[in-house]
């Protein structure tokens, strides 16, 4: 699979590198958007499509379905939108992921007629994505669910993949799903300050502005070519999140040299441990009309996390 560097990278790679191959796996049928969304690429489509061919030992792996797969009982909790749940086994968590929220979970979903069609359980490895990149069934369900809950989901086609899916092989009409959550990380809250740098922001001479949220441990600070590690978000003035190594649950390194001047010019400020609010004037980003269509434009705001640089 390929999958793209976060926003402050793409610039300065060459087109023939703008992907790095041994990414995380796509998620497997589960993230298909339902019938009247988006359809997914092919490359995404492919992946999905190979991680839910049944094993070889299908015969043996097959969890049995259950014997209410047929329509949700009488105690199963409905939704105004349609959706019906029963926990079945209770949750130690007492926070509920958010709709852009990343989970891992466990998860198997048959047919009505008793047909499994995916299993992470079955294949023996977790599962994380984001709540906003599946089915609506699964954005909407999960939000109800809190960390260790098991929970039945009997999920109405048009929150599904539809009566009569797009895409060849996704599973039609209602889907029933066993979902178990084992963790969650939510996204970063949009800053009170996204839309201007406070009064107490220290501003530098090439009008880049900064706050302090976190000291810092170390006493050194980078160079302007050192390669640093770090997590980050990065909002326009509006509040919207464009990006977001916190929410992938993962950290980036790159060299400072090769980044927005507004990225070059304060890390360099920092040092290890700290973390710092940063509003980067547009000159210092991707400019107020950006060359690469999807770039975010205008003044942006980032809050970033130094973990080390050498």
């Amino acid at each position: 699979m390929f999958r793209s560097f976060p926003l402050v990278l793409v610039l300065l790679l060459p087109v023939a590198s703008a992907c790095t191959s041994g990414g995380p796996a796509e998620p497997p049928e589960i993230a298909m958007k339902t019938a009247d969304g988006k359809q997914p690429s092919p490359t995404v489509e492919t992946a999905a499509a190979a991680s839910t061919q049944p094993p070889k030992d299908s015969a043996v792996n097959t969890i049995p379905a259950p014997p209410d797969v047929a329509a949700a009982p009488e105690d199963a909790t409905r939704t105004a939108s349609g959706l019906a749940y029963k926990v079945l086994q209770a949750g130690t968590g007492t926070e509920h992921p958010g709709p852009t929220s990343k989970v891992t979970v466990h998860y198997s979903g048959w047919t009505t007629d008793g047909t499994m069609f995916d299993s992470s359980v079955v294949r023996d490895k977790t599962i994380s994505f984001p709540l906003n990149g599946v089915i609506k069934g699964w954005t909407e369900g999960m939000q109800l669910m809190v960390v260790g809950e098991k929970t039945r989901f009997w999920i109405p086609a048009d929150m599904a993949y539809g009566e009569t899916p797009r895409r060849p092989g996704a599973p039609a009409g209602m889907l029933v799903f066993d979902i178990e959550l084992f963790e969650m990380t939510s996204p970063p809250t949009t800053p009170e300050n996204v839309a201007a740098a406070p009064s107490d922001a220290t501003k530098t001479a090439s009008g880049l502005a900064y706050k302090v949220l976190k000291a810092g441990t170390g006493s050194d600070h980078p160079g302007a070519t050192s390669n640093v590690t770090v997590h980050y978000s990065g909002w326009t003035t509006d509040g919207r999140m464009f990006d977001s190594s916190v929410t992938r649950g993962e950290t980036i390194s790159f060299p400072l040299n090769g980044v927005i001047s507004g990225w070059t010019e304060g890390v360099q400020l920092m040092v290890v441990g700290e973390k710092t609010r940063f509003w980067i004037p547009a000159a210092m980003a991707y400019g107020d009309t950006p060359k690469r269509p999807g770039a975010p434009s205008g003044m942006l705001v980032f809050d970033i996390e130094l973990f080390e640089f050498r």
